[in-house]
């Protein structure tokens, strides 16, 4: 027995009393390239400018969002790790805690002593307080502080801290018993002092001579969130001897500052409170700034996914807004698809051809949006001196969900324009 061959589909349709077929998709091979559906549906977007913007406009937002928090979350990452990496994770800061009485509340006289007789401790250095104010001359009001404070400082503060200095040197076994001082950055500015030549500041009815300015212990100090050594930054520094002489200041220290094997960092934390004062050990605070810098890191990650969920609603409420600007088009367009289709376009060219428009305005918007959010990250990070890290795949991946968006906001449109008759969407007209 023989079998005869299937029969093309057809429609048969008729315009002005001429009868013609038209063949369904995959029956007959078409002359219409992929290249033509792709010029078509350019054509098609080309047409109405306008409309095209506003529609991709979503996807933009959406997409330029998501890419600007993925590039922000890792350069703040990658600055809060530069700061870590500065800082070191083996510095303690410790302090009268609130049973001192707070404040700049003092630490025992011989407390710098035994802590550097625990045996993993590699530097340690102290700070004292002295209630005098540093002004620029003796004609300035003494009440107007500027927030500034005066501090003792040891010979190893800047190197402890893995400070720098900016200008001229910090206080040595030369100048620490003269009435010599080193302002801090913040101090240095609120003064109007750039450079030192011999400039002499007016602390307590004596004059000093400044000797050195410093680079910022915190280089966000203008951050809230993250300051960790702004009241350094603001304060002018000089040596315990003559604090003692001038102004009858008390040796004993306000914080210390202690430097320690990573290796045994916990065993260190656990002894100070009883290494500083045995006699009130719950009265001593110790601190891991980089710690701090850790927990910032954490809060900010939750943040970031807030803002990740704000943008993928953006990108959701953008795939609805060019659905239902295809939805429009088939509706609109209908004269033009029953024509395309009575010339002899199959269902599967009308498909790829309004499913190719949507496939380009998201494509439109995605790029836009990726380029969006890249340039919203250059500028941020520029601007807080942090370095620029935008992932890869927050690129790839941005245009990717835009296509998907595209893809799937578009395929009812495609599917409702390829199912109209020739004979019906001609009539419509």
């Amino acid at each position: 027995m023989t079998e005869t061959p299937a029969s093309p589909t057809t429609e048969r349709s008729t315009t002005g009393g001429e009868s013609f077929d038209t063949t369904d998709a995959g029956s007959l091979k078409s002359g219409f390239r992929i290249a033509d559906v792709f010029g078509t549906a350019a054509s098609g977007l080309s047409t109405r400018v306008l409309r095209t913007v506003l529609s991709a406009l979503g996807i933009t937002i959406g997409i330029g969002a998501m890419v600007a928090v993925l590039g922000l979350s890792q350069s703040g990452s990658a600055a809060l790790e530069d700061r870590i990496a500065a800082l070191g994770t083996n510095l303690l800061r410790v302090s009268a805690g609130q049973g001192f009485g707070g404040g700049d509340a003092s630490l025992p006289e011989d407390s710098v002593g035994a802590v550097r007789r625990i045996d993993p401790v590699s530097s340690v250095s102290a700070v004292g307080s002295v209630d005098e104010s540093v002004l620029l001359n003796d004609l300035v009001n003494p009440n107007q502080t500027g927030g500034l404070s005066v501090r003792t400082a040891e010979t190893n503060l800047v190197d402890t801290l893995n400070g720098s200095i900016r200008t001229g040197r910090f206080l040595d076994e030369a100048t620490i018993d003269l009435p010599a001082v080193v302002l801090g950055s913040t101090a240095a500015q609120r003064l109007g002092l750039r450079k030192i030549d011999g400039t002499q500041v007016w602390i307590g009815e004596h004059w000093f001579t400044v000797i050195g300015i410093l680079d910022s212990f915190d280089d966000q100090s203008d951050d809230v969130e993250t300051t960790l050594f702004d009241d350094l930054d603001r304060s002018a520094f000089i040596g315990s001897a003559v604090a003692e002489k001038l102004f009858d200041t008390s040796p004993s220290p306000t914080t210390i500052y202690v430097r320690a094997d990573e290796r045994f960092i916990d065993d260190v934390i656990d002894v100070l409170p009883n290494t500083v004062d045995p006699e009130s050990p719950e009265e001593v605070e110790v601190v891991r700034p980089s710690d701090a810098l850790e927990a910032q890191e954490a809060a900010e990650s939750t943040f970031d996914n807030l803002f990740l969920g704000l943008g993928a609603v953006a990108l959701l409420v953008g795939g609805i807004g060019i659905a239902n600007v295809m939805v429009i088009a088939v509706i609109e367009r209908r004269n033009e698809i029953g024509l395309r289709r009575a010339l002899g376009a199959t269902r599967a060219h009308i498909r790829r051809q309004f499913l190719l428009e949507a496939l380009l305005l998201s494509g439109l918007g995605g790029c836009a949006g990726v380029l969006l959010g890249a340039a919203v990250t250059a500028w941020w990070a520029t601007r807080q001196g942090w370095r620029i890290v935008i992932p890869p795949e927050a690129l790839i991946g941005g245009f990717v969900a835009a296509i998907v968006i595209g893809a799937v906001a578009g395929l009812y449109p495609a599917i409702r324009a390829a199912r109209l008759a020739p004979t019906e969407a001609l009539r419509s007209s």
